[in-house]
């Protein structure tokens, strides 16, 4: 008996040190959990522009084909361009993350007689797609260069399909008189879409990109650009090329510039990224080639005063109205940008509310950011809304009766506004923005001819070897862009530079 009873304590005892373990291996795995739980939460809390994998500066080389300097739109888009033609190219970006501000576009990439606007029934050719931008320009834009751009503005939206960024999904943009905003298929903001694919296919290609690596003068050799000298933390280095594309953006983000060439506009909030301080048009203008329009700075109606994010026109072109602080409308919401930002200034506050309901909302996805970053507030009822603006509840119904029976009757009876009255204000529950004026835009810059050959401001001839490219250069919006352009814009000039460079490169060997 002793025996058996000894046997039976073991056991027992066994399972208690084997429940014990137990015990302390769940526990061990909780905690295991909780702690990848946290470090996914740390990963997600990233950008997705700081995910990015970018060359090492380890394997920055002296030479190169082509340096392109600037990763946003533009030089993404000429770098595949060069590599596709079987060239070298590097691509040199002075911030931390390649994007521009191309990563902050939201409305879309305006194209005429596209595939995708045959498909939805739209009828537009590239003779109007040119006079509405030349109207929008107020007639100052360069005809050769817009007419370059229109003609290439599908066979660009093909380009992009090819390199699997599809952008069929129409909408509208102020002072077009047809759906030519080509989006992400599900409305979203197209400019993160489009960083990221054209990063995708920089990066299938094995081309160099270097990030943190800041060109401070471009190199010449009798007149010729010979390569460029860049500033890394790795200490400053001197690469040769046979030819050099700058791609660097605007100036919206320099106040020195802007006070410079517009001293009306400062104290204005800006809707640019920090890397837009114009040093691409300081370092071409070292080397001979001219800046035009440089007072041609573009004011951009719908931009959060508080950080100056921009509010995408795709709100307006999908039917949102701007209302003051009577509750009234005062404005054609899709009238050009300079008019509507003119007609917010003349506002009480200088400031006006983008309203919008919940089917506006369901085809435009960037209000999902808006959103998150506390820009939006909602009410279920415009009474409810009136009272969360402190707006007269009476007038602001009225106005919103009044525009709903317009949109029934496709007429607006007040500021003959034409387009983006497909959807009404009828039900709720409503979602507004309060807006503002920004700078938005640099319509000047370095002079080229629709081969993005850059000008010498003494003969007006070429710089051989020199290119530009994106919102670096002036003369194609004139005195005032329309929506959607600017995208345009960047893939069809950066694509054409990267075409001619590798051209001029080719005929040098």
């Amino acid at each position: 008996m002793k025996r058996e009873h000894f046997k039976w304590i073991l056991l027992l005892f066994t399972f208690l040190i084997v429940l014990a373990g137990c015990g302390s291996s769940s526990k061990g795995n909780d905690s295991a959990k909780k702690s990848d739980a946290k470090v996914e939460k740390k990963d997600d809390a990233k950008s997705g522009a700081s995910k990015k994998q970018y060359t090492d500066i380890k394997e920055l080389k002296d030479n190169y084909d082509i340096v392109i300097i600037g990763a946003g739109g533009a030089g993404m888009s000429a770098a595949i361009e060069a590599k596709d033609a079987g060239l070298n190219p590097v691509i040199l970006e002075k911030m931390p993350v390649a994007g521009g501000n191309t990563i902050k576009s939201s409305s879309g990439m305006n194209a005429s007689g596209t595939e995708v606007q045959k498909a939805n029934g739209i009828e537009d050719s590239n003779d109007k797609f040119f006079e509405e931008s030349l109207k929008g320009g107020h007639g100052a834009n360069d005809k050769e260069l817009l007419r370059y751009f229109v003609d290439h503005s599908a066979e660009a939206i093909d380009w992009l399909k090819k390199n699997g960024i599809v952008l069929d999904n129409l909408s509208i943009t102020g002072g077009s008189s047809v759906k030519r905003t080509h989006r992400p298929h599900d409305g979203s903001a197209v400019g993160g879409y489009l960083v990221d694919g054209l990063l995708r296919n920089v990066k299938e290609r094995k081309i160099p990109l270097f990030v943190d690596a800041n060109v401070t003068e471009i190199s010449e050799k009798d007149g010729k650009p010979n390569g460029v000298t860049v500033k890394t933390k790795a200490g400053d280095k001197k690469i040769t090329a046979k030819s050099v594309i700058v791609t660097t953006g605007g100036f919206g983000a320099n106040k020195d510039m802007i006070k410079e060439h517009r001293p009306d506009l400062e104290g204005y909030v800006s809707t640019n990224s920090k890397g837009s301080t114009g040093d691409g048009i300081k370092m071409i203008e070292k080397l001979g080639g001219q800046a035009i329009d440089m007072d041609q700075i573009q004011v951009h109606p719908t931009v959060h005063q508080e950080d100056g994010a921009l509010i995408g026109e795709a709100l307006r072109g999908e039917g949102g109205i701007l209302v003051n602080t009577k509750g009234d409308r005062f404005v054609n919401e899709l009238d050009t940008r300079d008019k509507v930002s003119a007609a917010i200034n003349d506002q009480d506050g200088k400031f006006a509310y983008l309203i919008i309901n919940k089917d506006i909302r369901e085809h435009v996805k960037a209000v999902d950011f808006y959103e998150k970053k506390g820009y939006v507030k909602k009410a279920d009822s415009l009474e409810d809304l009136a009272k969360e603006l402190k707006l007269p509840a009476d007038e602001l119904k009225k106005t919103v009766e009044k525009w709903n029976k317009d949109v029934e009757e496709k007429k607006d009876s007040d500021f003959g506004r034409k387009t983006g009255m497909e959807r009404s204000l009828k039900s709720g529950p409503y979602f507004v923005i309060k807006i503002g004026p920004g700078i938005h835009y640099s319509m000047g810059g370095v002079k080229i001819n629709s081969n993005t050959e850059v000008l010498h401001k003494d003969t007006n001839k070429p710089i051989p070897g020199l290119y530009a490219a994106g919102e670096l250069i002036g003369g194609l919006h004139g005195k005032n862009r329309l929506g959607g352009n600017s995208v345009a814009d960047i893939i069809i000039f950066g694509r054409q530079a990267g075409k001619q460079a590798t051209e001029f490169v080719k005929n040098k060997k």
